[in-house]
């Protein structure tokens, strides 16, 4: 009795584990592709399925026959089955066979592999010496992303916009540690490296993104440090004409947009004084100690994994290592929590959208 409530209890846990594993959002599942890499890769990881499926199933198919044509009570206790040992024509039918799958495998996977490694493109310039391709060129630090747009002249951090429907190329690198760039709906990922520069492009597809509110998220997929899980992104995959109007409006700010009640006033003098060394509230610049806090006000996340309030800001100002632990802005300021509050008033209102 124990043993079949055991068997109905691991069939129950089976079945559902099997349906949840299918189951995901639709701006983070990998089994949910949002663009022609995406599509691509899945693509390719069913055609292993279905080989995997079809290799089972023909050896379960085999393995029953052989159980009801060939049990003891049917063929008696003495019969001697066939020896095949040293059939030549067996042998290599049985060879055949799985070279035949890895062809089928291999073929398209060696394909697929050279034609998203091709970044070409990325290299060929205009008359101005701009390249004619969307490029962005990706930093990770500990623990947080700096996106920089070398084409518009425009650099933004923690949330990567980009035009839907576009093949929008990529420069990876790492300003400290092993990193790993994913965005799991919209392809697979890459590493970021200290030593040298990785290429790579994705395709964000319209649809799927307005499936998905036009937002999508992204990790860091190589473990970096003790806050490696909350090394988290947003992406807004934006249509062309909205992408144009968020570049415009990105160049358009010159200088940091101006503080407008008291208590931000005083913030940005704070900011000025504790803060400027290492983040910068216009779009232009890479390479800095922090996040553009441009678009700061903008966001839906403080430090990419709080939601953006005021009071999370605070919390964040006050003691970033309780939020990531072993992240580099702890220890190097000191401000007092009216300059704090000041401050959270004034990051608030770093917008550039019109």
């Amino acid at each position: 009795m124990n043993k079949l409530k055991n068997t109905k209890l691991f069939g129950l846990f089976f079945v559902l584990a099997m349906t949840l594993a299918g189951c995901g959002k639709p701006y983070l599942s990998v089994l949910r592709p949002a663009g022609e890499v995406a599509q691509e890769q899945f693509n390719l990881m069913m055609l292993a399925v279905y080989i995997m499926i079809g290799v089972i199933l023909v050896v379960l198919i085999i393995f029953i026959l052989a159980v009801l044509k060939f049990r003891r009570g049917k063929v008696g206790e003495n019969f001697m089955p066939k020896q095949v040992a040293g059939n030549h024509k067996l042998e290599i039918i049985w060879t055949t066979i799985p070279i035949i799958l890895l062809l089928i495998l291999a073929i398209p996977t060696v394909s697929l592999t050279f034609k998203l490694a091709d970044t070409k493109a990325m290299d060929k310039v205009d008359e101005k010496g701009k390249n004619k391709e969307m490029i962005v060129n990706v930093t990770a630090n500990q623990y947080w992303w700096e996106f920089e747009y070398p084409n518009q002249e425009v650099v933004t951090s923690q949330e990567l916009v980009v035009p839907t429907d576009t093949k929008v190329y990529f420069r990876l690198h790492s300003a400290d540690v092993k990193h790993s760039f994913w965005i799991p709906a919209v392809g697979g990922k890459m590493d970021t490296n200290v030593e040298n520069i990785n290429k790579f492009y994705l395709i964000f597809d319209s649809k799927k993104a307005k499936e998905a509110d036009n937002v999508f998220y992204g990790k860091c997929a190589e473990l970096c440090g003790p806050s490696h899980a909350l090394m988290d992104f947003k992406v807004k995959a934006l249509d062309k004409a909205d992408f144009d109007t968020w570049i415009k409006d990105m160049q358009g700010t010159k200088k940091a947009v101006a503080a407008t009640s008291d208590q931000a006033k005083e913030g940005e003098k704070v900011f000025k004084q504790s803060c400027v060394g290492c983040h910068a509230v216009t779009p232009t610049g890479k390479g800095a100690k922090g996040p553009n806090l441009t678009t700061f006000g903008e966001r839906t996340r403080i430090a990419g994994v709080l939601e953006h309030n005021e009071e999370n800001l605070k919390k964040w100002i006050k003691d970033p290592d309780s939020v990531k632990p072993g992240n580099k802005m702890t220890g190097q300021y000191k401000v007092s929590d009216s300059d704090i509050d000041a401050l959270a008033a004034y990051l608030m209102e770093r917008k550039v959208e019109n």
